[in-house]
């Protein structure tokens, strides 16, 4: 199978559920990995987490200049005006990975799929039209870009959503994460919606609600 480039962290001992991460605009795989030790997670849940490369391409927001990304962003208005075909061939990508983790022995009920600004824009989509039921989707920071488009598959009507972002983000506002939580919501996903008093980043406590929300996730499933 022809997969992105990536980075793979695995468990001590055979891997029995996977997160696939992605990370945001003009960053890579690397972004995200140091997340890993921190986290905390214990050995017995075995996951192995997957830090995929977005490929370089022109993003037009930024002059044109060539940089890692999930797709190119037209304009940088409150609506995000995105090419949404790049974006849904991103998810393609995606969806080889979590297809190559249910090869390699994962059930597809215990992969999750997260994702930071530009990353969880693709997570949403990767996950809402997927045919086989998944873990979890953790959208942190980001915006559901194809909410008007995504043909929601029923397979993953069950599957938990939490939403985390920063109170004073300048670059994806708060309004944005929550009004994908109210739209998700209204069409009765589980799904939960945390904010942090953060910029557009990561804190401390949004780690630890993390770890907590994998273990929840994997342990139901």
């Amino acid at each position: 199978m022809n997969l992105l480039p990536h980075i793979e962290v695995n468990p001590q001992v055979a891997a029995t559920a996977s997160v696939i991460w992605l990370h945001g605009l003009g960053a890579d795989g690397n972004d995200f990995k140091s997340i890993v030790p921190e986290l905390n997670l214990p050995e017995d849940l075995a996951v192995r987490f997957i830090f995929p490369h977005a490929p370089s391409i022109p993003v037009t927001i930024n002059a044109g200049y060539v940089m890692p990304a999930w797709y190119d962003i037209l304009q940088m208005d409150v609506e995000r005006q995105v090419d949404e075909i790049q974006l849904r061939n991103s998810a393609k990508q995606i969806e080889k990975f979590i297809e190559h983790e249910i090869s390699r022995g994962i059930s597809a009920n215990k992969i999750i799929i997260a994702g930071f600004s530009q990353g969880g824009a693709v997570a949403y989509e990767t996950v809402l039209a997927f045919p086989q039921k998944l873990a979890g989707l953790l959208a942190m920071s980001t915006y559901f870009a194809t909410k008007d488009s995504v043909v929601f598959n029923s397979a993953n009507q069950m599957t938990p959503i939490a939403i985390q972002h920063g109170t004073q983000d300048p670059v994806v506002p708060a309004m944005l994460g929550e009004q994908a939580y109210l739209l998700l919501k209204e069409k009765e996903y589980p799904v939960n919606f945390q904010s942090y008093p953060m910029e557009h980043s990561v804190c401390m406590q949004q780690i630890g609600d993390i770890s907590l929300w994998i273990q929840q996730v994997l342990n139901d499933n």
